[in-house]
């Protein structure tokens, strides 16, 4: 069975690094978010991976800290989680590079747009740490960045919710679920799938991006070979 996707560009949350335990790391749930990962690699897939900080760090909501400093401490948060991914990546037969938007190139190489997408075209699973490298942006918008960067197919954004709707269903049992969005939709419709910046900026550069739930962890393989799951929200264009 040929994959739908080519190359991918996963956006995986701090958070869901963690697990019930809300904060560190849980590999228990990490090691079964690889397998699947390795999954696509072995079908074909190219994958590279942005993650998030927030099972590390989330200073920057408290507002008792200098915004600036607040994220810089979140890149070296995502940067702790990306070592943490390849670790377990490694541990499963993965050839797996971590490339970081800060220096530090005695545990990471820096990111270099043409060196990511050689290690793609490898075979490599490339991931993506400290976000852009810049405080004021989130990890939402350094994966929409780095999508367009590497020129994946598509954005698969990786939650703990089955999809988009178009309220919290947490909250309201009559929120319901978008099958698909278009881009602009989800820019003037404000639906919080990610940051105004980083859905503007798949907007403007017609990057589709895929919402699904990595409660279960086999989705991340089950979309890449064309599972119809979560959210589709497509670029204007194609709508």
């Amino acid at each position: 069975m040929e994959p739908k996707y080519h190359r991918i560009l996963l956006k995986v949350s701090g958070e869901a690094l963690a697990g019930s335990k809300k904060t560190g790391l849980d590999y228990e749930i990490i090691t079964p978010i690889c397998e699947s990962i390795q999954r696509c690699t072995d079908a074909g897939v190219q994958v590279g991976i942005v993650v998030g900080g927030g099972n590390f760090w989330r200073g920057r909501s408290s507002g008792a800290m200098d915004r600036t400093r607040a994220d810089h401490m979140g890149m070296l948060a995502t940067a702790m989680n990306a070592l943490a991914l390849a670790d377990v990546l490694e541990s499963l037969g993965c050839n797996v590079r971590v490339q970081t938007a800060i220096s530090m190139t005695q545990i990471a190489e820096p990111y270099i747009r043409n060196r990511a997408v050689r290690h793609l075209e490898k075979g490599r699973v490339v991931i993506f740490g400290c976000g852009t490298g810049n405080p004021f942006f989130s990890t939402d918008s350094a994966a929409a960045l780095r999508a367009n960067e590497i020129e994946a197919d598509i954005l698969l954004k990786a939650t703990m919710v089955d999809g988009v709707y178009d309220k919290d269903p947490k909250k309201y049992p009559d929120a319901v679920k978008y099958d698909t969005l278009t881009l602009s939709e989800v820019v003037n419709k404000q639906l919080g799938v990610m940051d105004s910046t980083a859905a503007t900026l798949c907007r403007e550069n017609g990057m589709p991006m895929l919402v699904f739930d990595m409660g279960t962890p086999e989705n991340i393989y089950n979309v890449c070979m064309g599972a119809n799951l979560g959210t589709l929200i497509i670029p204007d264009t194609t709508a």
